[in-house]
């Protein structure tokens, strides 16, 4: 079985793999001439339509590709995006042995459970009950979907190898790093102790938050296997005529749906990642509820701070500080050109701050700035692809929306509200201390070669033995007595090292002067 499914997988996959080899080489040589954007989308649906016929693990797997710039041409992107957790549910009496085994007889835990499931994902399914008369929902893992998911990533990992041979060396070392953090998401998304988990922090952190409501966990009539929430009903976040129907402010709707996901990352560092329309909800008043909270991003705390900094940057139209926080982050190689990225971000930030740039330009920038993405083996750290992949999605519900906003006024708004330009504002002095004190580091580091010298010196100053050169000798061994003294000291304290190395230079000024009389 598992070799018939290798096969099955690898022959499917095989000729999206051949296409998806081609568009890339395409795309990252920049020849406009030989891009065809239809024959790209078409070869991007092929992939879509390829993982879902492939099942839940793929599913999964084309929702995880569809941030990953460093991977895949912008048209892939979009159409993977499109790929939402839709799939035709198992039939209730294969279920109901899943939630009696981890909770006993249903007649007797709930007042009843509608056996027509309301939602089918990759991993689960949803269904409506009640609780002592409250409304609920019962998320259930879909049945077998363990022994299913273990087989196919089996697959992946031997046909990986194999896959690998028809793309670019600089995709290589992504790819791998790539199935090694989906491997691990997929399993934390199995668990739903880990989900509920999440759910409750999010709740904790954005309880004072208007804007949102999130949905209540019974910690009782769940487990592993098996997750009970509360019932919180309302409109699609992308059905334009039913919002219209109930008086909804689409522009504010699409502010807040900015301000709730960036409140959740700058702030609190824990953020729902999975915010596609089917995830999002609003209420009659126009409050936000957010569903299903498998895909939760996770920041430390130095990530989220370096993000506050290239937040602030970006309002404040400093391109070379946006560059400076983007390295921090890991989002450039090493050998990156800055005078060139300093460049294109300041052509974004003039975009972002001036006139509503036409669609074509906003295309076109996407277009280089994944392009340049895709010409370097870089591998964004988990969380960061989770951050990506949450900003591009809410970017697809603007789109949706077609309404009057701007990003940059948003992300200053945020900054004030929840008070973190402070906390940018220091870490761009611990940034630039840390530049200092490195530069510092180097000169202390030349110090041995540098008493070498002057010991090579002394002994050519003896030959020579003129006396103005003795004074100057003299000097030469003074000064560096006290620089190499002074790093010592710079080990224990900081300040008094600052101050006895320059006052070397100071020492060996004055000697220079006396010596040329």
């Amino acid at each position: 079985m598992p070799l018939i499914r290798t096969l099955q997988v690898l022959i499917k996959l095989l000729p999206s793999i051949l296409a998806l080899r081609k568009d890339r080489k395409k795309w990252i040589s920049q020849e406009e001439k030989e891009i065809d954007s239809q024959q790209f989308r078409k070869n991007a649906r092929k992939v879509l339509d390829t993982f879902i016929s492939l099942g839940p693990v793929y599913i999964k797997l084309g929702q995880w590709l569809s941030s990953r710039a460093d991977i895949l041409p912008q048209p892939y992107l979009e159409e993977l995006s499109k790929l939402q957790d839709s799939v035709p549910g198992a039939p209730f009496d294969q279920v109901k042995p899943i939630i009696e085994k981890d909770l006993g007889p249903i007649d007797k835990k709930f007042d009843e459970i509608d056996p027509n499931y309301i939602s089918g994902a990759s991993l689960g399914q949803v269904y409506r009950g009640s609780i002592s008369g409250q409304q609920i929902v019962i998320k259930v893992k879909r049945p077998g979907i363990e022994k299913v998911v273990a087989e196919d990533l089996k697959v992946l990992k031997k046909i990986l190898p194999l896959a690998l041979r028809f793309v670019d060396k600089n995709l290589r070392y992504s790819a791998k790093a790539m199935l090694s953090q989906f491997i691990e998401t997929i399993h934390e998304e199995m668990d739903y102790t880990n989900e509920s988990v999440n759910l409750k922090k999010i709740k904790e952190n954005m309880e004072k938050n208007d804007k949102i409501v999130v949905p209540s966990v019974y910690d009782d009539y769940s487990s592993k296997n098996v997750l009970t929430m509360e019932y919180l009903p309302g409109i699609k976040v992308t059905n334009v005529e039913a919002l219209d129907e109930k008086g909804i402010d689409r522009t504010k709707l699409v502010i807040d749906v900015h301000k709730v996901f960036f409140t959740m990352l700058l702030r609190y560092s824990t953020f729902h990642a999975d915010p596609h329309p089917g995830n999002i909800s609003v209420t009659d008043d126009g409050k936000l509820i957010l569903y299903d909270y498998g895909m939760v991003g996770k920041l430390d705390n130095d990530t989220r701070l370096r993000l506050i900094r290239l937040y602030l940057a970006l309002v404040e139209k400093d391109p070379p500080r946006t560059v400076n926080a983007m390295n921090d982050l890991g989002m450039l190689t090493p050998d990156f050109n800055r005078s060139v990225i300093e460049k294109g971000i300041e052509l974004t930030v003039r975009a972002m701050h001036g006139k509503k740039p036409e669609q074509m330009e906003v295309d076109s920038l996407m277009e280089l700035a994944n392009k340049t993405m895709s010409k370097f083996p870089f591998v964004l750290p988990k969380n960061l692809a989770l951050y990506m992949r949450m900003a591009s999605i809410i970017e697809g519900i603007y789109k949706t929306h077609k309404v009057d906003f701007k990003f940059v006024k948003v992300v200053k708004e945020i900054l004030e509200e929840e008070s973190l330009i402070k906390d940018a504002y220091i870490e761009e002095l611990k940034y630039s201390f840390n530049r200092f004190a490195k530069s510092i580091d180097a000169t202390i580091s030349i110090a041995p070669e540098l008493k070498k010298f002057l010991d090579d010196n002394r002994s050519l100053q003896v030959l020579n033995s003129k006396p103005k050169s003795n004074i100057l000798l003299s000097g030469s061994i003074l000064s560096a007595a006290i620089f190499v003294g002074s790093a010592v000291l710079y080990t224990s304290n900081e300040s008094a090292g600052i101050a006895g190395m320059i006052g070397s230079l100071v020492v060996m000024s004055i000697f220079a002067i006396f010596g040329k009389r």
